[in-house]
């Protein structure tokens, strides 16, 4: 349902946009064979995107290089960092995202330090004798000389359905006079009522990640085996992509972008619900 429903999102984005001009044709680059196959690991995902590799993946371009960043290399590389394959990302869409990327007055660049990235990891555990899919999203934070990786949040089933707070007259309710009886009326709240999120406010949502740690604490969630992991950007302006691995024969392979989407006026926060799984 939810790869059903990026589909749609990205159609229904395709069809608005009007194809850009690009240095290349996203989908037939102009590697003329000195370009590695595979994008092995996320690190040169950056470096390949913002130029600062040569060709063939075995230099590092810095600042004091004549090569680093060069628009030409840059869109040499960006034409093959998107999987061809299966994502079925139009190419006019492709080129309007590069002729942005690429822009000569103001060219965009990622930026491993500035955030606005993050990490989906698909997960196992064992609770209550039995295997759950726990979905993990993780974010870098500054840590003393350096940086971590933290859990950042988290997607687990069991838990959404412990909370299903009750809406319009279906919904229990502690009488505005409460406090002239004491609140005695909170027996009922809390011994004779099933669902005590009915007496929380209208913007409380249930602290997941807290709940999580309390069961792994309590020996009740036990890790058991790591399936996938994607990474998420929303770092270039109006636009998000999402990167994954794609172990296969050919050219086409490594972590390549697997989906695009040009983003209007609040359609990041519909994204990131949409991926943190909150609608």
């Amino acid at each position: 349902m939810r790869k059903l429903a990026v589909i749609i999102i990205l159609f229904l984005t395709s069809i608005e946009l009007a194809p850009g001009q690009g240095l290349y044709s996203p989908g037939s680059p102009q590697d003329d064979g000195r370009f590695a196959a595979s994008t092995k690991q996320v690190n040169q995902f950056f470096r390949r995107f913002n130029g600062e590799e040569s060709a063939d993946g075995t230099k590092r371009y810095y600042e004091d290089d004549s090569n680093y960043r060069n628009r030409e290399l840059r869109g040499k590389f960006i034409s093959i960092l998107f999987d061809n394959e299966t994502s079925g990302i139009q190419n006019n869409l492709k080129t309007e995202f590069m002729k942005d990327v690429l822009s000569e007055p103001l060219p965009q660049y990622l930026a491993f330090h500035r955030g606005e990235w993050f990490a989906e990891v698909a997960t196992t555990f064992i609770y209550k004798g039995k295997r759950e899919n726990v979905t993990l999203f993780m974010k870098l934070q500054p840590e003393g000389l350096g940086y971590e990786w933290v859990v950042d949040r988290v997607s687990f089933a069991p838990f959404k359905n412990l909370f299903k707070k009750p809406q319009g007259d279906q919904k229990s309710f502690l009488h505005p006079m409460s406090h002239e009886i004491g609140f005695m009326n909170l027996r009922k709240a809390f011994q004779d009522n099933k669902l005590p999120e009915a007496y929380t406010p209208k913007e409380y949502e249930p602290d997941y990640l807290t709940l999580f740690l309390y069961e792994v604490k309590s020996g009740n969630l036990k890790f058991d085996n790591i399936s996938d992991v994607k990474f998420h950007f929303f770092q270039i302006n109006d636009w998000y992509f999402e990167l994954n691995q794609f172990n296969r024969p050919g050219f086409n392979t490594g972590w390549l972008i697997s989906n695009l989407i040009k983003l209007k006026p609040g359609d990041k926060e519909v994204v990131q619900k949409f991926i943190y799984d909150q609608n």
